[in-house]
């Protein structure tokens, strides 16, 4: 995500690496270069141009003109105001009203129906009681693909079959959240292959009829400046309150985040980072400004770790590892953790310093399949007691699960020497926590290869 922009950025600010101070002169060599980047990242002319331009108005002010390391000052600048132009700071959603009605919108391939299904789990974790309704009445199958997400995530939905009439599903939907007790309601509606009015008269109707407290317009981001023209003419007929922008993960140059915040002045909510029902961020400017100019996002990766942590689970965890009583249970139990984290590459790139240098290197979601594997083929008091596995114990466990003695060997030692490192870590009061534990395990898989 954006890393063709990143390095484009990257070398724009390579205009000013010596200099003694901003001048004129390199500072429009400089906003030529990144007003450049900005439109092969598909970015609004307009919004590229007025961009540099303020760039360039505050690079030039009278208190920084004589300002040291111009380049570090450049970057700031530039961050602050990708910051602002992407809204600043982070737009929740609004959950008042006894349900919560969320409305979502958008063309047909956009990710909406997924999306629907992803934002259920996500609420559902936060500990509220949501129910999808299918009102997609148009798409075939549509209703049996809500389904099926719904029950991934074990989130129920309401659905009318046989019933064509959207605006009344949606109605009934309503009523019977209310009717049982449900306080958030995310209604699914039809999309199109392209905007038209038979589309627009319907998805008018349903909000009508259902008086969300919040509409979204759901947009595939790998559509660039389509995208952005798409959302504003819904916005136009529907005036949704937030964008959600999907398939972030994909090969998309980032001209949508950037741009579409300004060209229909709505913010964006969320965002897709990946294919896994936990895969959506809230969105937030500051860390998006960071991960462009390649500095990670700290602020979003914190937000995913604490979204899997049960705090009172982490403190029985740590008195294990304090008691040297950590075993192969508690070391699957992360890794599932880890996993749902999202792409492993998309949560690395998420710290600081980290994104540029695995930006050539394959980190493949699988990884620790062959980890997996070794451990389920222990028995439970194996797992309970990895320090007297025999060899012969190991050979079955070797063969069991598909991989070599050797393989086995590596993973025994490994563990038992992460297990003491945990162990002295937590007795200095300073326990390990969810990243260096991810790092652990990655450099284990990386060893065993």
């Amino acid at each position: 995500m954006f890393q063709s922009l990143s390095d484009r950025l990257e070398r724009s600010f390579k205009i000013l690496k010596g200099q003694g101070k901003i001048s004129e002169i390199n500072i429009a060599e400089t906003m030529k270069d990144v007003r450049r980047a900005l439109l092969e990242a598909d970015v609004n002319y307009k919004v590229a141009k007025t961009f540099t331009d303020t760039v360039k108005k505050k690079a030039l002010g009278a208190n920084v003109i004589n300002a040291l390391k111009p380049q570090e000052l450049m970057i700031k600048i530039v961050h602050d105001e990708l910051v602002a132009l992407m809204g600043g700071e982070e737009a929740p959603l609004n959950l008042q009203g006894r349900p919560a009605v969320i409305l979502m919108a958008g063309l047909n391939g956009s990710g909406k129906t997924t999306f629907t299904g992803k934002l259920g789990l996500k609420l559902k974790n936060r500990g509220r009681k949501p129910l999808l309704v299918a009102a997609d009445t148009f798409r075939p199958a549509a209703i049996q693909q809500l389904k099926v997400l719904a029950d991934q995530v074990g989130v129920p939905v309401y659905s009318e079959e046989g019933n064509k009439d959207a605006v009344q599903v949606a109605a009934n939907g309503v009523k019977y959240a209310k009717d049982n007790g449900y306080d958030t309601v995310i209604v699914d509606t039809a999309g199109r292959l392209a905007i038209n009015e038979e589309l627009m008269r319907e998805i008018e109707a349903v909000k009508r009829a259902v008086n969300p407290g919040e509409t979204l317009f759901v947009v595939d981001a790998m559509t660039g400046q389509d995208a952005v023209n798409t959302a504003k003419e819904f916005n136009d007929r529907l005036d949704f309150d937030g964008v959600v922008l999907t398939k972030l993960d994909g090969d998309t140059r980032g001209g949508a985040a950037i741009s579409i915040r300004s060209v229909v002045d709505k913010p964006i909510k969320y965002i897709g980072s990946g294919e896994k029902m936990e895969d959506i961020d809230e969105f937030n400017p500051t860390g998006m400004a960071d991960r462009i100019l390649g500095q990670g996002d700290i602020i979003s990766l914190v937000k995913r770790v604490q979204g899997i942590i049960d705090e009172d689970e982490a403190r029985h965890l740590e008195e294990k590892i304090k008691k040297n009583k950590f075993d192969f249970d508690d070391f699957l139990k992360q890794i599932q953790q880890i996993k749902k984290l999202g792409n492993l590459k998309d949560v690395a790139s998420m710290i600081p310093g980290v994104g540029k240098a695995i930006k050539d290197v394959d980190i493949d979601d699988n990884a620790f399949k062959g980890i997996e594997a070794i451990i389920y083929s222990m028995t439970p008091w194996e797992r309970h007691n990895p320090e007297k596995i025999t060899i012969s114990r190991r050979q079955r466990i070797a063969k069991g699960s598909g991989t070599s003695l050797q393989e086995v060997n590596r993973l025994l030692k490994q563990f038992e020497t992460t297990r003491k490192l945990m162990q002295q870590a937590a007795k200095m009061k300073n326990p390990a926590n969810m990243m260096r534990q991810m790092q652990q395990m990655r450099q284990m898989q990386g060893r065993r290869r």
